[in-house]
């Protein structure tokens, strides 16, 4: 039987989402994934053993360290049927306290987190201030006035299918660079701005290099198209610097 759930959490305290491997090892890092696996197998099966995780999940992508999510899809399997309540409530009661599951459901065998979805969206928030405050955590602050209706004629630049090697950190393992994003929106509420992209894929730090290259474009007083110039030159030295990861959640993955 296969389960898929959404996964919430906090990115801060660990290093991305996913088990990291070195020569096939594992590296002693606290990640998502590792948390997840070891609370459902020590809810399982009554193994509390860091090591012998019985129960593998697949997530729907990758998040960096400090990411956020609202959303994470993830999949696992086993042989005996699950009370979905029972299990969500006992599950989140292991879980550390920045990391939270919700609507477990049982799915089709071939369903796959990853390979199944149709859309992600992201979003990344920064606050536009001039001084600090103690209530920002850990966003970022840009100091510069931001004209959000620049911001948004360059995000249009970004709609559609396109070769997004500009924006490929060097870290990328998939070769493949095109994209198809279908959203790309930015707004304005007090003193956050909000940017709302979502795609059928990313590339490794993606949005991130994205608002890297419009915060390059407001504080240099740029032209919007200066987004389709990077957009079209596929090269990453023509972007903006890849900004700060907290800010940055994972809202949602759709499948079909």
């Amino acid at each position: 039987m296969r389960y898929a759930m959404q996964v919430q959490y906090i990115g801060k305290n660990y290093a991305g989402s996913q088990i990291q491997l070195k020569d096939g090892v594992e590296i002693e890092l606290p990640t998502i994934q590792g948390e997840l696996e070891k609370a459902i197998s020590t809810l399982i099966s009554g193994d509390t053993a860091n090591n012998n995780r019985r129960f593998k999940t697949v997530f729907s992508g990758r998040t960096d360290r400090g990411v956020n999510s609202l959303g994470q899809t993830v999949h696992f399997d086993i042989d005996k049927p699950i009370v979905a309540s029972k299990f969500v409530y006992q599950l989140n009661e292991i879980l550390p306290k920045d990391i939270s599951v919700s609507n477990l459901r049982l799915v089709d065998s071939q369903f796959h987190a990853q390979k199944s979805a149709r859309c992600r969206h992201y979003r990344y928030i920064f606050v536009n201030r001039k001084c600090k405050n103690a209530f920002d955590g850990d966003l970022m602050r840009v100091k510069f006035d931001i004209n959000i209706e620049r911001m948004q004629k360059a995000l249009n630049y970004l709609i559609g299918e396109h070769d997004f090697s500009s924006f490929k950190s060097s870290g990328t393992l998939n070769p493949s660079t095109v994209c198809n994003i279908e959203l790309a929106e930015c707004k304005k509420t007090g003193d956050k701005v909000i940017i709302d992209i979502a795609g059928n894929r990313f590339l490794y730090n993606m949005v991130r290099a994205i608002v890297g290259t419009l915060l390059e474009i407001e504080g240099h007083n740029l032209p919007a198209e200066h987004m389709k110039q990077v957009l079209d030159a596929c090269d990453r030295t023509k972007a903006g610097q890849t900004v700060s990861p907290y800010g940055l959640t994972l809202i949602e993955v759709t499948y079909n």
